[in-house]
């Protein structure tokens, strides 16, 4: 019998159908647990008791679990009440592919963007070794916001990949899968593969087969292989191909066509090599139809990809000597229009090992480059190598950045750093080029460049909590309430080239010329991540590495008029670090991923909460038990989105497109930032039923927010223009921020329990506690603090602070607690983090409960490769 409204299922209660198949009727239900409306899937009576059929649904169940992506849908839990076996998912809002199909074919702008969706989906399924089998209009489904969610893992097997084509994952070990014999046939015809169609084994090649066949029918309305009967659908299958877009509409692109022909061939060895590589072909497309006004140059290319090893190294792949038209097309990328003829360039690798590199500069015979990297997990180091020897020498330059080679031949470098990333700020310091002997310059430095006279450095620091540029040191020619990096002195010194990112310790933003009296002019172009700046040798143009979406950065050229070129990419993250008077480029490649790990409370052992690509938390719960985080790379999307995921490992939650900041006490809120706007404004979010709703709309930049005691108002630190930083307090159902302690004064961590302090640091350093609302109130000192604390929160009783201090030797962190009385502080506990990311500075964004005993922080795996290129133009 159907469920009525009202029916209980476990936690669940039931509102309303939304439908029924087959294998199963599905509601719209409440969860009273966390308080949100979820899609619950009831498997009938009669097929509970079936034990093939429920084999079935608990393989569904399975498979998606084993999944995490935007484009597959999510499955929160599966449970058996009183004999009612159900499984629970998130509730979508929209239709699926074949009732938008019913209208006729779709534009090409909106299948494009949807099959780059749909096959993002299906590489993750892919590369867990899960083979769809059953991709069809049916089982996709579109939201009304325009995500693209693959649904009904029922016919699902396990295959192995084709990165990994020995082992299965181990996280998936004691799943079954349906296992086929040879001669049955599974799935749905018109969208079977010709190996499906005559019994045999399938891979991943198959579902690639099966895309082809949803996405030809996107463009066209017709399905590529028809016929009156099942039996003369599968002949056509197997022995015709579809008909020629010429003969349906003539003004679809011939790209479009040339990717779905290869996907639908008959031989499984002749379809695209991989998902990925099929997605990266799709998104190229998607850039190459999506022509902007400004002409744009070609990008040196390769040979059809998609016949490449997923395991041969991209630079490789980007240097092959055939290019054709898809090939161009390949590494157009999203957003940048091809419009001169590809060049060849020549490309040396000149590293061979294993970490981050972090900074690079070439000297002026351009046959020697400097860069700073941490290799095989040891601390950062400064090494020199040659184009004409694959061996490195260390330098004598220890935990520094090198930023700048003077003409005089003498080093400019950042020691010291904060911590590892390219945002952090150090200390000043020049060198000779053996490295010995450094002489301190200039504290609180984020990136420093030699003008032409090789005496004078030019430089972006902070002051009063402000960014600001120096040209040359003590002429200030630009501030900002967000910050900058990564500056370079035109040849002729007369103008600045730099990294123009609006949020603090954001890498979105774009590239910016500024001169002697101030005068900016910023790149025709917003990149979601922007890394390394250098000027092309004559002058007129500024070269950059941009991704207009996640961090996939290409390398671009700017016009000292802010017109935007492409000039290079390939199919991951380009690092720009130098170019060479002959226009030689010294590039590095990039391969980092950031992940989340946490003690959960009352366990003995951290669990691995990494979520999608690039996750970082923004706050624990006051229990524990809930991480706040953000996503800000591919699976974040263009905007970031903000999560939130129970520390027993449970799947995370998606809120919302923002950068998270704060949860409320009572975990019923969100605040995230919006980081498309200018001053980045806050958007409020429900973690239960109900809508995002704006929360600000000021002229204040805003950052590091903190929920209030009473759920009800919040603090933040945040620039007005013209003002000095200040911390402001607002109410959650409106109202204007108002100013709660002196200017200049910048607040940290968490609000105390009784909801009266904060700890705020002046702009000469010194830490203290301040009483909010009571400005005139004299600060509290904290003694037995000492240099290298870093705050993270006032115990429950409000009698002590929860510190840590990092240890570099092992990237980790050991925490304190500090007796405000006395001064007195006793260790808690150290957390080691996994070794392999010490050299990217192991334990970040940390943060712990009010007991101390349950903690998350952010780590960092990465991988650097030196190049150099040259023929770029």
């Amino acid at each position: 019998m159907p469920l009525t409204s009202g029916t209980k299922v476990g936690q669940y209660e039931i509102i309303a159908p939304l439908g029924a198949g087959g294998m199963g009727e599905v509601y719209r239900a409440r969860d009273s647990r966390l308080n949100r409306d979820v899609a619950i899937k009831v498997l009938p009576a009669q097929l509970a008791q079936d034990p093939a059929a429920l084999a079935r649904f608990e393989r569904e169940a399975q498979a998606v679990a084993a999944l995490s992506h935007p484009n597959i849908l999510a499955i929160y839990d599966v449970g058996n009440d009183a004999g009612t076996v159900f499984a629970v998912t998130e509730l979508l809002d929209g239709q699926t592919l074949r009732t938008r199909l019913a209208d006729g074919a779709l534009p090409g702008r909106k299948a494009i963007d949807f099959a780059v969706h749909i096959v993002r989906g299906i590489a993750a399924a892919h590369e867990r070794g899960i083979v769809h089998r059953d991709l069809k209009p049916e089982n996709i489904f579109i939201t009304k916001d325009g995500v693209v969610k693959i649904l009904d893992f029922g016919l699902a097997k396990w295959s192995p990949g084709p990165s990994d084509p020995g082992s299965k994952d181990p996280g998936l070990q004691e799943t079954k899968f349906a296992d086929t014999t040879p001669g049955m046939v599974l799935g749905t015809v018109g969208y079977m593969s010709p190996e499906q169609v005559r019994g045999l084994a399938v891979d991943h090649r198959s579902d690639i087969f099966s895309f082809g066949a949803v996405f030809y029918e996107m463009l066209t309305g017709q399905r590529p292989f028809r016929g009156d009967s099942h039996v003369e659908t599968m002949n056509a299958i197997l022995k015709e191909d579809p008909p020629e877009f010429s003969g349906i509409n003539a003004n679809l692109p011939g790209a479009f066509e040339r990717i779905i022909r290869r996907c639908l061939e008959k031989q499984p060895g002749d379809r695209f090599y991989s998902a990925h590589d099929l997605g990266i072909a799709l998104e190229a497309v998607s850039g190459a139809t999506n022509q902007s006004s400004a002409s744009m140059a070609a990008i040196p290319g390769a040979g059809d990809a998609s016949r490449q090893s997923s395991k041969r190294p991209s630079f490789v792949v980007a240097a092959a000597a055939v290019l054709v038209a898809s090939a161009i097309a390949f590494f157009a990328g999203r957003g940048f229009s091809v419009s001169e003829p590809p060049s060849s360039p020549e490309i040396d690798r000149l590293t061979y090992r294993r970490g981050p590199i972090f900074a690079g500069r070439m000297t002026l015979d351009g046959k020697t480059f400097l860069y700073s990297a941490a290799w095989e997990g040891a601390p950062r180091q400064t090494y020199s190598v040659r184009s004409d020897s694959p061996e490195s020498q260390p330098l004598q330059l220890a935990n520094a950045n090198i930023v700048s080679i003077s003409s005089k031949g003498e080093l400019a470098v950042i020691r010291d750093r904060t911590n590892w990333t390219f945002s952090a700020r150090g200390i000043l310091a020049r060198a000779p080029m053996s490295g010995a002997a450094m002489r301190d310059v200039l504290e609180d430095v984020q990136d420093a460049d030699w003008l032409p006279n090789g005496d004078e450095l030019a430089v972006a620091r902070v002051v009063n909590g402000k960014y600001q540029i120096e040209f040359p040191i003590g002429k200030v020619v630009y501030q900002t309430d967000g910050w900058t990096s990564h500056i370079r002195v035109s040849p002729d010194g007369q103008r600045i080239a730099f990294l123009d990112q609006p949020a603090a310790g954001d890498d979105r933003g774009t590239a910016a010329i500024i001169d002697a009296s101030g005068k900016k002019t910023s790149m025709d172009v917003d990149c979601n991540s922007t890394q390394g700046i250098a000027w092309a040798p004559s002058g007129q143009e500024v070269w950059f590495t941009c991704a207009n979406t996640g961090a996939g950065r290409a390398l671009l050229a700017g016009s000292l008029d802010g017109r935007v070129r492409t000039v290079y990419r390939v199919p991951s993250a380009l690092y720009l670090l130098d170019i060479g008077a002959d226009g030689s480029v010294l590039l590095a490649q990039e391969n980092t991923r950031f992940g989340i790990r946490g003690l959960a409370p009352g366990e003995t052992r951290e669990r691995d909460l990494s979520w999608l690509d690039w996750g970082l938390p923004s706050q624990l719960s006051d229990d524990g038990r809930t991480v706040l985080f953000t996503e800000q790379a591919e699976g974040g999307g263009p905007g970031y989105s903000v999560f939130i995921r129970d520390t027993n490992g449970a799947p995370a939650v998606r809120l919302g497109t923002g950068a998270a900041s704060a949860i409320s006490p009572d975990g019923k809120w969100v605040i995230a930032r919006d980081v498309s706007t200018s001053p980045v404004q806050l958007v409020l979010m429900p973690t239960g039923a109900g809508q995002p709703r704006k929360l600000t709309g000021d002229d204040i930049e805003h950052a590091n927010i903190r929920f209030l005691r009473d759920d009800k108002h919040f603090i933040f630190n945040g620039f007005k223009p013209g003002r000095p930083l200040s911390v402001w307090k607002q109410a959650l159902d409106g109202g204007e921020a108002v100013p709660v302690l002196p200017e200049g004064i910048r607040a940290g961590g968490e609000v105390s329990p009784d909801g009266t302090r904060v700890v705020g640091r002046s702009p000469d350093g010194v830490r203290m506690i301040y009483r909010i609302d009571q400005k005139d109130a004299s600060p509290e000192p904290i003694r037995g603090l000492v240099a290298g604390d870093l705050f993270l929160r006032f115990s429950a009783d409000n009698r002590e602070l929860i510190l840590y201090r990092k240890d570099p030797a092992t990237g980790g962190a050991d925490l304190f607690r500090l007796d405000l009385a006395s001064g007195a502080r006793s260790k808690m506990y150290a957390i080691v983090p996994p070794s392999e990311t010490v050299s990217l500075g192991g334990v970040g964004s940390l943060f712990v409960s009010a007991d101390g005993t349950a903690y998350v922080y952010a780590c960092a795996i990465a991988q650097s490769d030196l190049f150099l290129v040259k023929g770029l133009k």
